[in-house]
């Protein structure tokens, strides 16, 4: 066979690598450490082993099997259970993705303000009202632009997302060295046993759903199953890969800020500023100045943008797709003569500015911030409820459909590993509904409790309405006497 013409495999290390730059930023090390302090090591072991893995090959399985239909979750559940849990599932997804829309537009912001001033007073140069307007309108430039930048953000999210893991690696391997050669004081102290035994509380297990959050995508390498070589034994290999390198770098990583963070007492902005404040006391303990801080800005900047345009992309995808044209109105639906979704841009302009009015009754820019990035870990984990709920039902029905890789032969073992991750996403995302933010029972925890009531329910909630208003539009459709 001609060399031009015979099929281009990809290998599964390097899948592994593919799927672990959309998995792991440095970000996902910051959020956890402040709601959990050095305990969350403890929290990522556990997680790797009984939650991320079991996740991870279980999405092969489901890759593997619906791989020619397209890969992606609302097509997995409406070949393994249904066309109304496939529209459910599409739903579900397009509605996670909104606040973490929010939340990066809002580091977009964070990471340019500390780009150009170089330290923490983004506050004493914009109020929190301005934040809310700037991070709207950097998410309406974005929808407005959407289809000049698209094919430039594609080269900026593998630069950005490259460069964003070669710094969460430089700074396990440089805090490493420093604290192997003698030179680094442990902030955290006393650096023992007890600072790694979690507090089994309310707050604990409520926090723990952005650890789900934060491991979310492995999902994403289904779709490459067909380009390897051989899926069946290297697929589950890639996953495995992965889940030893995100447990590398989420329990190194942890042990990192650990060094330069008391762990006891954290700052109150750590989820906001605390990359930043990484990098700036590397940097300065290795006798850089302030360059790797600089860096890490330029490279979070690149990276959020980039992150930007694929969600907004991703968000237009979502709702026409697989059996959104039945249990959705086709206004919707309707692309303009460019073939852009200009209904489905201006719903998700809509919610968006919906959420940014919500944290605007916060009483600051870090409390904004917080809530949004909070929000992420109630609604994906209930997302990725689905990816559980589509495994039980194909290994119910195992015998209907062929799967090239399976995740443990033993049929009622597998279901059961099934219901375990579907409860413990569930329950982590029940939990999280639960502020984080301010004494229990206080004023602001229960405005952040009806914050997380009210977006919830109108996120997924509007999922509901849209069936409804379809159906309207049918019935006056066949009830409209033809001209």
């Amino acid at each position: 066979m001609d060399k031009d013409l015979a099929p281009h495999y990809i290998k599964w290390p390097t899948l592994a690598l593919l799927t672990f730059v959309t998995v792991i930023g440095f970000e996902d090390l910051v959020y956890p450490f402040q709601n959990q302090g050095l305990a969350v090591v403890f929290s990522w072991i556990f997680m790797v082993v009984a939650y991320v893995l079991p996740y991870e090959l279980i999405s092969a399985q489901m890759g593997s099997t619906f791989s020619e239909a397209g890969g992606g979750l609302a097509t997995w559940s409406r070949h393994a259970i249904g066309d109304a849990a496939g529209y459910w599932t599409g739903w579900m997804f397009w509605a996670s993705l909104l606040p973490y829309l929010v939340d990066v537009a809002n580091s977009v912001i964070v990471s340019l303000s500390w780009l150009i001033l170089g330290n923490n007073t983004l506050d004493k140069y914009m109020t929190d009202k301005m934040f809310g307007i700037f991070t709207f309108a950097v998410i309406l430039i974005f929808l407005l632009t959407q289809n000049l930048v698209q094919h430039s953000m594609e080269f900026m999210s593998m630069l950005g997302g490259a460069a964003m893991f070669i710094m969460t690696i430089l700074f396990v391997l440089m805090t490493g060295a420093g604290v192997a050669a003698g030179g680094f004081h442990i902030a955290t102290q006393p650096f023992d046993w007890s600072a790694f035994i979690p507090k089994f509380d309310t707050h604990y297990f409520a926090t723990t759903g952005l650890l789900i959050f934060a491991v979310s995508g492995a999902e994403l390498g289904a779709a490459y199953i067909t380009k390897m070589r051989d899926p069946k034994h290297e697929f589950p290999k890639s996953m495995i890969m992965l889940a030893c390198m995100s447990g590398f770098l989420t329990v190194f990583g942890s042990l990192a800020m650990g060094v330069f963070f008391n762990a006891h007492h954290l700052p109150d902005d750590l989820k906001m500023n605390g990359a930043f404040y990484a990098f700036e006391r590397l940097s300065a303990a290795w006798g850089l100045g302030k360059f790797l801080l600089y860096v890490y800005s330029a490279v979070s900047l690149t990276y959020m943008l980039a992150q930007l345009a694929v969600l907004i992309d991703a968000s237009s995808r979502v709702l026409a797709v697989d059996t959104s044209a039945r249990f959705m109105p086709k206004w919707l639906l309707r692309k303009n003569k460019f073939g852009r979704p200009i209904h489905s841009y201006v719903l998700t302009a809509g919610i968006c500015l919906f959420l940014l009015l919500l944290s605007g009754t916060l009483p600051s820019i870090n409390s904004i911030f917080n809530w949004l990035l909070n929000l992420n870990g109630i609604v994906t984990p209930y997302k990725s409820c689905w990816v559980f709920a589509g495994f039980i039902a194909l290994r119910l029905h195992e015998e209907k459909f062929n799967s090239p890789f399976v995740f443990i032969k033993h049929r009622w073992l597998a279901i059961l590993i099934g219901a375990w991750g579907f409860s413990f996403a569930f329950v982590c995302a029940s939990l999280g509904v639960l502020p984080q933010e301010g004494a229990v029972f206080s004023g602001i925890w229960f405005h952040q409790l009806f914050l997380n009531i009210i977006s919830v329910g109108v996120l997924f909630g509007l999922g509901g309405v849209m069936p409804l208003l379809a159906k309207i539009g049918q019935h006056e459709e066949a009830t409209t006497p033809v001209e």
